[in-house]
């Protein structure tokens, strides 16, 4: 009598209590889950029929190393085999090679910050074989009805300078959906989707170019690191999420 009670209670109980999703959020969770390697794998930042491939950066290094990884890619800049020069949906979806050059998409984006709370860090690279970064302690974005706005905060300079901050705030913009507040359409002007003001000091997305001197603020610029006649050879967005104790 008791065991067909308990029988018929058990599928309410289940339901009532679903289990917990084990699939990766981000890049965090892959590397618990056992993956230490760099490359590209799978997340579930929304449902479980929404996997999203993407960039992981677990920060290897020869003595196996990860105290600086786990870093999930939402942008990655390298050779100018991908064109970033796209309208707004592009942006929202994400595009390019997850193994080379891509933009993550605005909704993913937006979909891991408002789960929990994230830093970012740039990566950059110039030609000279210099390397910098630039960290900000807090990175989120506002929803599609808040025009995706950037929120960050807490820089650290690792060498880049601050050219980050001067779009906070702001809405992102493609040559399709001019959210800027200058009287141009700054994504149209400098070749790609970005957050602009009036309008840039920063601009991952813009046109690839090689070495050498190029016409002010084009190319890819940290104008805070280089000057805005320097177009930098690599660059790279990732974020990581924030545990408690560091919040």
């Amino acid at each position: 009598m008791l065991y067909t009670f308990l029988a018929l209670l058990l599928p309410l109980v289940v339901n009532s209590h679903p289990v917990k999703s084990l699939l990766p959020l981000d890049c965090e969770d892959i590397y618990q889950n056992g993956s230490v390697h760099n490359g590209v794998y799978t997340i579930y930042p929304t449902t479980a029929d929404k996997p999203v491939e993407v960039y992981c950066d677990m920060g290897c290094t020869e003595d196996e190393n990860h105290k600086d990884g786990q870093w999930t890619v939402i942008q990655r800049r390298m050779d100018g085999t991908v064109n970033f020069y796209r309208p707004w949906d592009h942006y929202k979806e994400g595009f390019g090679n997850k193994s080379g050059e891509y933009w993550l998409g605005l909704e993913t984006i937006f979909s891991l910050t408002w789960r929990g709370k994230y830093e970012l860090r740039v990566d950059m690279e110039d030609w000279e074989r210099g390397h910098v970064y630039a960290q900000y302690l807090s990175f989120s974005i506002d929803s599609e009805d808040d025009g995706y706005a950037l929120r960050l905060s807490g820089h650290i300079n690792g060498g880049a300078g601050d050219s980050l901050s001067y779009v906070n705030g702001r809405k992102f913009s493609t040559y399709d959906k001019d959210q800027d507040i200058s009287s141009s359409n700054c994504a149209d002007l400098y070749d790609g989707g970005f957050w602009f003001n009036n309008c840039l000091y920063a601009n991952p997305n813009g046109l690839y170019k090689g070495k050498g001197r190029v016409v002010s603020t084009t190319g890819i610029q940290w104008i805070h690191w280089k000057s805005s006649y320097y177009s930098l050879k690599s660059i790279t967005m990732k974020i990581k999420r924030v545990s408690l104790s560091e919040a």
